[in-house]
C-alpha cells in the first residue's frame, strides 16, 4: 500500500499514511534519523529516499503538510500550491520558487514552518496539477504572488511574463486582481494597467512611464504590423500608427547570439523598407538616459507626421484601455445636480 502511495506522491508519504499502512511510529522515527533511508522534510512529511529532494518534491511536500489527514492531498480540494512557487513550476521567468505558498480553506488553520507559508482563503479556486503538484491556475497564482510581494519591479515582471507566456489574458488577470481586492496596491495597479494597454515586459513598462510624463501621443504596445498583402511583418514594442514610428527595446539577453542579432536587424530592415521609422534603445539606456529616447522619438514622430504618404503597413494592436481609478461616492440631495468625478464622457452614472 505504501509503495503505491509513494509512487503517486513523488516518493513521499505523510506520517498518517505511513501509520495507516501498518508501519509503527518507532520504525518511522528510526528510518528518518540521520543516515537513515528516509528523510523528514517537514513535520509529518517524509521523503522515502536518501538523495536530496528536487523542486517538485519540495513543492509537493508543502501541500502534503498543509492538507488534512482526512482528504486525498492530491485532490486539490483542501490544499494547493500557489504564488511564485506554482509559477516557478511552470517555468515562468522571474517567479521565485520560495516561499512555498499553499492555499488552505478558511475553516482550517495551518502553522507556517520553514519555507512553507500557508494562506487561508474563503475564495477557493479551481485547481490544476503541475508536474504532479496540486496547484492553483496561473491567474490565481499570479494574484496571490502580487498580494504578498513588495518589490514593484518584480510584480511588474512576473505578471508580464504570465501574460506574455500565454498563461492568461490580461483582462482575466485584472478580474482576478479585483476579486482578490488587491488592485488598490500601487505596484499591482500599475502592472495591471500596463498589461491591459498591451505592455508585456518591465522594460516596456518603463518606456510607458517615460512617455506618459511627456506630451507625446500614446502608442500601441506590441501591435502586429502587416504588409499590404496581409502577411505578418513584425511586432515592435511600441508603434505610432498615424506617424508610422516604431520603438524597439533590444535586450542583450535576447541578442547574445549572432543569429538572434541578425534576425533583429532583418526585421528592422523589413519595417524600414515599407516606410516605418524605427527608434532603438536598450533597457539600460531606457533606465538611465530616458531623455535621449524621448528626444529621438519626438524627432521621428515630427518627421513621420510631415510625410506626404503613410507607411505601407497595417497595424492591428491593443487599444489604450486604462483601468478606471476608484472614485469616492458623492452623496447628494434629491433634485440637486450630480458632481461625479471624472472627465466628460467617462463619468459614472449618478446614484
Amino acid at each position: 500500500m505504501i509503495t503505491r502511495t509513494a509512487h503517486r506522491q513523488l516518493n513521499m508519504a505523510t506520517h498518517h499514511q505511513l501509520r495507516q499502512a501498518g508501519i509503527p511510529a518507532a520504525t518511522i522515527s528510526g528510518r528518518s534519523r540521520r543516515g537513515g533511508p528516509w528523510q523528514r522534510l517537514l513535520p509529518r512529511v517524509y521523503l522515502l529516499q536518501t538523495g536530496p529532494p528536487d523542486p517538485r518534491q519540495q513543492a509537493l511536500a508543502a501541500v502534503l503538510y498543509a492538507a488534512p489527514t482526512s482528504a486525498d492531498p492530491l485532490s486539490g480540494t483542501t490544499a494547493a500550491l500557489t504564488g511564485g512557487a506554482a509559477l516557478a513550476l511552470l517555468g515562468i521567468r522571474d517567479a521565485p520558487p520560495e516561499p512555498l505558498d499553499v492555499l488552505v480553506r478558511a475553516a482550517r488553520s495551518v502553522a507556517a514552518t520553514g519555507r512553507v507559508r500557508p494562506l487561508t482563503t474563503a475564495r477557493w479556486p479551481a485547481t490544476i496539477t503541475i508536474a504532479g503538484v496540486p496547484s492553483t491556475r496561473p491567474v490565481r497564482a499570479a494574484t496571490d504572488f502580487a498580494a504578498r510581494t513588495d518589490d514593484p519591479d518584480l510584480v511588474r515582471s512576473v505578471l508580464a511574463n504570465v501574460v506574455q507566456g500565454g498563461w492568461c489574458h490580461p483582462h482575466d488577470l485584472h478580474a482576478e486582481l479585483r476579486a482578490g481586492r488587491i488592485r488598490h496596491r500601487p505596484a499591482v495597479r500599475a502592472a495591471a494597467a500596463e498589461l491591459v494597454a498591451g505592455v508585456r515586459s518591465i522594460a516596456e513598462g518603463r518606456a510607458r512611464d517615460a512617455l506618459s510624463a511627456t506630451d507625446l501621443p500614446a502608442p500601441l504596445w506590441n501591435a502586429r504590423l502587416h504588409r499590404p498583402d496581409g502577411a505578418f511583418l513584425a511586432s515592435p514594442d511600441a508603434y505610432w500608427p498615424e506617424e508610422g514610428v516604431a520603438l524597439e527595446i533590444d535586450s542583450a539577453e535576447y541578442h547574445y547570439t549572432r543569429d538572434s542579432w541578425q534576425a533583429t536587424l532583418r526585421r528592422r530592415l523589413r519595417m524600414e523598407a515599407l516606410g516605418v521609422l524605427v527608434a532603438s534603445t536598450t533597457p539600460g539606456l531606457l533606465r538611465h538616459e530616458p531623455a535621449d529616447l524621448i528626444a529621438a522619438l519626438r524627432a521621428l514622430l515630427a518627421l513621420g507626421a510631415a510625410r506626404p504618404a503613410p507607411p505601407r503597413v497595417t497595424a492591428r494592436g491593443h487599444a489604450q484601455l486604462e483601468l478606471p481609478l476608484p472614485r469616492p461616492l458623492t452623496l447628494r440631495r434629491r433634485g440637486t445636480p450630480c458632481r461625479s468625478a471624472g472627465p466628460p464622457g467617462r463619468r459614472p452614472p449618478c446614484r
